[in-house]
């Protein structure tokens, strides 16, 4: 018999249950450190396994055009580590800050997507 202890795999459904996810961290991450209208970077961290941060953003500059919600990063749930939740963003880039090459017919084009508070640092 192993000693090992087992992981509990209901543990987010039992927290989330009759709130939402991810409702259910609601008021556990803090102030947030950007505001919308903020210019941020995002910080070009490791992905030791998993993320939902999108290498193709990594050193690019974009605008937090809304806070989100606030839960844990993806890297740390994936684990069931989820006692430290944290701001997400919705951040807007130029499509041209992201892909160089990306034709000056379209220079209005934008990509939005959500990232994480710790991939953030001000531009």
């Amino acid at each position: 018999m192993s000693t090992k202890p087992v992981y509990d795999r209901t543990h987010h459904a039992k927290m989330a249950t009759g709130i939402g996810d991810p409702q259910c961290f609601s008021g556990k991450a803090g102030p947030a450190k950007f505001k919308e209208g903020d210019r941020v970077r995002i910080k070009d961290l490791p992905d030791l396994v998993y993320t939902r941060t999108m290498t193709y953003t990594r050193g690019a500059t974009g605008t937090v055009v809304k806070l989100v919600y606030e839960s844990p990063a993806a890297e740390d749930e994936a684990f069931g580590n989820v006692d430290h939740p944290e701001w997400f963003y919705s951040i807007v880039f130029a499509q041209k800050e992201l892909w160089p090459e990306y034709s000056d017919t379209f220079s209005n084009d934008t990509l939005e997507t959500e990232v994480p508070e710790r991939y953030l640092e001000s531009a």
